[in-house]
């Protein structure tokens, strides 16, 4: 989505780095939602998206004057790279499960400035903001899921850390930490993994492991309100045999999660210890 600025400073308007998300024309980069559970009515979904970045309380906004952060900028840049949704699923039951999803910038390609890395930091902060009630309306009920692509590792790779290590330390969120089964975790190969310090079988996406590289980074995430049961999580990494689509083998595993809420932990759990065996 075009912001009609030139956010970028390189003298042109209109191109990939000036608008709201990065992004060739409107809808590049998107996300979307898939649900085998009816979703909740369009009145019920609340789509975060608009909030603009100069209005999260305790935005790190760029202070760097190459290029200024200037005040029109501030008064159309949206917090979301792509989106934060509050989305309630239909249950059985009449009972509601709330996903709450967003898909962060990465933290790099910006420069010194680090607008990137700032945006990326403040986009996993706005999830503490909400479920502190900080943003002008209530917080989401439990039993709620946060999950997305956060494009930041806790420990390892570039970017600010502090919000995502506030969301897996937030005594209101269970982290999941899915992962791979053993002889699927990556290998921490090459001279961009040799000083991480993460499991490497929780990393979830498979990065270049050269020089330049990041290497192998825990990105993605499944955390759940503290009133439900994980029952089992894991990563689906593709065969190392499939065949590789046109840009290449996928870079992110699938994460997953099975969990139970209230009463039914008993009877998923059986469930979950069928459908998560390998085969």
């Amino acid at each position: 989505m075009s912001t009609g600025l030139d956010l970028d400073g390189d003298g042109r308007l209109g191109t990939p780095r000036d608008a709201q998300g990065y992004g060739p024309f409107a809808g590049a980069g998107g996300m979307a939602v898939l649900s085998r559970h009816a979703l909740a009515p369009e009145g019920d979904f609340v789509d975060h998206g608009g909030l603009l970045w100069a209005d999260l309380p305790g935005a790190l906004l760029p202070t760097s004057p190459a290029p200024p952060f200037t005040k029109p900028m501030r008064a159309v840049q949206r917090l979301s790279s792509q989106g934060h949704w509050q989305l309630p699923a239909l249950l059985p039951g009449g009972r509601r499960l709330t996903l709450l999803t967003w898909h962060a910038t990465p933290p790099v390609f910006d420069g010194p400035a680090d607008r990137n890395g700032r945006r990326n930091h403040d986009e996993a902060a706005f999830w503490s903001r909400l479920l502190d009630g900080a943003l002008g309306h209530p917080p989401p009920a439990p039993p709620y899921v946060l999950l997305g692509d956060a494009n930041i590792d806790p420990h390892d790779g570039a970017g600010r850390k502090g919000a995502i290590r506030a969301l897996l330390a937030d005594p209101r969120l269970v982290d999941t930490r899915p992962r791979a089964v053993p002889g699927r975790c990556l290998p921490p190969e090459g001279p961009a993994n040799a000083p991480h310090l993460g499991d490497p079988c929780l990393d979830t996406a498979d990065w270049a492991d050269g020089e330049e590289g990041p290497g192998n980074l825990r990105t993605d995430y499944v955390l759940l309100s503290a009133d439900l049961r994980h029952l089992a999580s894991g990563l689906a990494w593709p065969p190392a045999d499939a065949p590789a689509g046109r840009e290449g083998p996928p870079r992110h595993a699938i994460v997953w999660a099975d969990i139970a809420l209230g009463g039914d932990a008993a009877r998923r759990a059986g469930q979950a210890a069928a459908s998560s065996a390998p085969r």
